[in-house]
């Protein structure tokens, strides 16, 4: 082979490949330098044979299907020691395959080798794979956003030397041209010397669909302030050292005293179990309280050694009275830890007859809201359950009266104030601070303000352009954000009916949204599988959050404002260090959806309630603090941060929330767990 036919061969490539800058820039160069010496190729057997098979003049098929299922082989017959890292390449090689036969036309041989392979990844890549499948046609390619990012970037694999080498030597040798090329235009192998890693030490290897981790690096090197705000009220109670002892919050409780200091107390609020007077909960909740108080506070408070900062947001003013209201219950604060669990308070919806959406409880738990499927939203007040005469029920039938009480079938009153205005399913509730307004999404692209006190509809705010999955107030009331189906969150003010900031960056919905306790940063949850930061007052992403495997379900913030904590859909909670970006510890124990997560007041312990019909606590302290290293020698870590787990009989958990004082609520619906 001459230099003529090397020239020839390159060109042709070129342009097989339409790169038609680098075809004539190639041409000016073979021009300029006509005298120059030529290359000797015959030195080097494997370029001459590299061009020669480059040079062909159609890409068949048959070629990928046989690469790749030759290429497949040979990584499952590996050696193990290699055999992790190398099958961490066929399934962006599988996926690029995929993409090239339909960018090229042949749909059917695309559909045909997508279906017999598809298996192989099925179990991690669920929702990637069904995304792919709608890839049809060459022009989805540049339509579709997740299909067009593909195509543009490459993805990270942590690879150690000697597996690159083995699998760059196979490639060659095999002339698999087409998996070269795929190989090097589509993955950046992040080579390491030393001894190969296992999947289970990076998460984030199976990242496919969504962010480029060098993107996140560079986003995730942005200053952020995750300190409290100056001058709170837990700050003004901490130095005027009004936290009682615990001595002084037992005083006179020796009866409630003998209970078990470290027993959680569910008490089940249903339709049977609405008989409960409102002072039969109070002495139950101070029972529970009792309990658990006569545990040995802990000498460091991380609210306490949290950075100070001051808010971005002007925020509202708290009424005297509320103040001193929050402050007493800060005063009788419960200290949990390891040692001493939460009491929790559990209501259950029956009857609903798949209606339910959501729920929310508010901050002191006197008032429960759910969202139905017929638009309409729900709120029941607990101090008038069981007050009713007769059968008093909490149950979720579809009415249509608008009174707090209506006559049912047999003439009993029924407790819970109807809300009635949204055009489609209410996905989503949250209650102020204070109780005194609720805020409901709906499919019909809007938010709605409801005052509890007048029971009316307020306001109806208008931005979104597609279904409102999430809305949270902030921790001071007054602004609010949402999440929806049109890859956006935003943030709102009370006052006016326009989104003050919109977030934009997501490659997917956005399921769920978490002011930081700052209320300077949200946090978003997406399909996409990422976490991602958002300064309020700027609307930048700040922090991009990479490693779950599925779609993000519920987040949560540590009282302290440092750390987040995401759960997804295989039921994977992932601990996040918002200064690093960096996951901290990932939390195993659910074997279903995770729909609601929640930090004790302290931040000592995080509850999370799940699709599979319990409520797990877990130990946050221990959890921030153990390296990857003691997690890779323990091996059983993870088992060990989970400190109980409290089973319901058949009801999955919608949602969490602490009191002020401690104490843990939870709702759900009955239903058939799996």
């Amino acid at each position: 082979m001459d230099e003529e036919q090397v020239v020839k061969f390159v060109e042709t490539y070129l342009k097989k490949k339409g790169f038609k800058q680098a075809e004539l820039a190639f041409h000016d160069e073979v021009q300029h330098n006509s005298n120059a010496n030529s290359v000797d190729i015959h030195s080097d057997p494997d370029l001459s044979l590299l061009l020669l098979s480059l040079s062909q003049s159609e890409d068949t098929p048959a070629r990928y299907h046989e690469e790749y299922r030759k290429l497949r082989s040979w990584t499952h017959s590996s050696l193990d020691l290699y055999k992790p890292e190398l099958l961490r390449v066929l399934y962006p090689v599988f996926v690029h395959c995929y993409m090239d036969l339909v960018a090229k036309g042949h749909i059917q041989e695309a559909r045909t080798f997508f279906n017999s392979f598809r298996e192989d990844h099925e179990t991690v890549h669920s929702r990637d794979l069904q995304k792919l499948e709608g890839v049809l046609s060459p022009s989805h390619l540049e339509e579709m956003e997740f299909a067009h990012t593909l195509r543009q970037s490459k993805v990270n694999l942590k690879i150690c030397q000697y597996s690159n080498e083995l699998m760059m030597q196979y490639l060659r040798n095999t002339k698999s041209t087409m998996m070269l090329g795929i190989v090097n235009e589509h993955i950046n192998f992040q080579v390491s010397p030393g001894q190969p890693s296992s999947i289970s030490d990076d998460a984030e290897v199976v990242t496919l669909i969504g962010n480029s981790q060098d993107a996140a690096n560079q986003i995730n090197k942005k200053e952020i302030h995750w300190g409290l705000l100056e001058d709170s009220l837990e700050e003004r109670l901490e130095k005027a050292g009004g936290l009682l002892s615990d001595s002084e919050k037992t005083e006179g409780d020796a009866k409630e005293g003998d209970l078990d200091e470290t027993k959680v107390n569910i008490l089940k609020r249903s339709v049977e179990g609405g008989k409960q007077g409102a002072s039969v909960k109070k002495l139950k909740k101070d029972k529970a309280a009792s309990a658990t108080a006569k545990v040995v506070r802990p000498e460091t408070n991380t609210s306490s050694i949290a950075p100070r900062v001051k808010s971005e947001l002007p925020l509202p003013v708290i009424p005297t009275e509320v103040e001193q209201s929050i402050l007493e219950d800060l005063r009788n604060r419960v200290q949990l830890s390891s040692a001493a669990l939460p009491s929790v308070s559990f209501y259950t919806f029956i009857n609903t007859h798949n209606g339910l959406n959501c729920s929310s409880i508010s901050q002191d738990g006197s008032l429960v809201a759910g969202g139905f499927s017929d638009s309409s939203l729900k709120v029941w007040d607990m101090a008038k359950l069981g007050q009713q005469s007769g059968n008093s029920v909490l149950q979720g039938e579809n009415d249509t009266a608008p009174s707090e009480h209506v006559l049912g079938p047999n003439g009993v009153k029924r407790s819970y104030t109807l809300f009635q205005g949204h055009l489609g399913p209410v996905y989503s509730a949250t209650f102020s601070p204070l109780g005194d307004f609720i805020l409901s999404s709906s499919a019909d692209t809007t938010i709605r303000l409801w005052s509890t006190k007048l029971n009316a509809n307020i306001v109806c705010y208008k931005g979104h352009n597609y279904p409102v999955w999430d809305v949270q107030f902030s921790p001071l009331g007054h602004y609010f954000a949402s999440a929806s189906h049109d890859r956006t969150a935003r943030i709102w003010s009370m006052d006016r009916i326009h989104p003050l900031r919109i977030m934009a960056g997501h490659l997917s919905d956005v399921d769920c949204v978490q002011w930081h306790a700052n209320c300077n940063y949200i946090a978003t949850g997406s399909s996409d599988k990422t976490v991602r930061l958002w300064d309020v007052q700027s609307g930048e992403c700040v922090r991009i959050f990479i490693g779950h495997r599925s779609m993000i379900l519920s987040l949560a913030m540590s009282p302290d404002g440092r750390y987040m904590a995401s759960a997804d859909e295989d039921g994977t909670i992932m601990m996040w260090d918002l200064s690093s970006g960096r996951c901290v510890s990932p939390l195993m124990g659910h074997n279903s959806c995770v729909w609601t997560l929640a930090f004790s007041c302290e931040g000592s312990l995080l509850a999370s309630g799940s699709a599979d019909c319990t409520v797990k606590i877990w130990d946050v302290t221990t959890s921030t603090k153990v390296t990857r290293t003691e997690e890779i020698k323990t091996g059983s870590a993870n088992r060990l941060r989970s400190l109980k787990t409290l089973p319901t009989k058949s009801t999955p958990v919608y949602s969490l929330r602490f009191s002020r004082r401690n104490l843990l609520f939870a709702a759900g619906v009955l239903s058939k767990c799996k």
